[in-house]
């Protein structure tokens, strides 16, 4: 009852009531790194399905509800590149090598359809003859799953509506510069065989089934959160006994 009257006593209810909202503070970044826990758990959950599962194709009439279930699945397109609307992705750096990515729509079976696909990073030196990659004629192109990665607005409007050159692979931003419909997802093109000088340079999936360090954060958050209010309450009880 004493240590309670002096927690609130006029003197010191005001910092009582810092520490208070201190380690409310810091209770909540440690639920916070837990909440980022279950987020890299479901991350990993849906990895290991997309690793485990078969290569399956996209057409025409592909359609997703939820197209990031899909990510980094295996799959392939059948189709024929058009260059005349093959674009870069702009500051894209690979082993501290400057460059880009080179996108192009292949263009589907109906002629009506096209996926993206990133065929890979090349360097600065490159971009100007990207002609010289090209590859004409039916092909049939093998990867795995990307996603639409959307712009903010601001830098959506600020993009020239000519220009085939992009900070991020937004299909929606892309869609508005091509003559055709395009599905919800990109393809990375990707052998799934070691690394070749050959370019562009295939772009490997991003395998990591850790945790992360968020259950070790999320422990300290709440260590500090015991310590401020044990250690408060120490200082104030040697206060009293002075």
């Amino acid at each position: 009852m004493k240590l309670f009257k002096a927690l609130f006593s006029r003197k010191q209810w005001w910092v009582t009531l810092l520490v208070l909202l201190g380690m409310g503070v810091l209770g909540r970044l440690g639920i916070w790194q837990l909440d980022r826990l279950e987020e890299r758990r479901a991350a990993n959950a849906q990895l290991a399905f997309a690793l485990s599962e078969a290569p399956f194709e996209l057409t025409a009439d592909f359609s997703a509800t939820n197209p990031r279930q899909l990510k980094d699945r295996l799959v392939f397109a059948q189709g024929q590149y058009d260059f005349a609307y093959q674009g870069i992705i702009k500051l894209q750096n690979f082993r501290g090598q400057a460059g880009a990515h080179v996108v192009a729509p292949l263009v589907l079976a109906d002629g009506e359809t096209a996926v993206l696909v990133n065929r890979g990073w090349v360097p600065e030196a490159v971009i100007p003859q990207l002609s010289e990659l090209d590859e004409p004629g039916g092909l049939t192109i093998k990867g795995y799953v990307g996603l639409s990665e959307v712009l903010s607005r601001a830098a959506s409007a600020a993009a020239p509506a000519d220009e085939l050159a992009w900070f991020r692979l937004d299909i929606g931003q892309i869609q508005a510069q091509l003559p055709y419909r395009l599905l919800p997802v990109t393809i990375v093109e990707w052998s799934g065989e070691e690394e070749t000088a050959d370019l562009p340079i295939s772009l490997e999936r991003d395998i990591d089934l850790s945790e992360g360090p968020h259950l070790g954060y999320a422990i300290q958050w709440f260590a500090f959160t015991v310590m401020l209010g044990v250690g408060y309450v120490f200082f104030v009880r040697r206060k009293i006994n002075e």
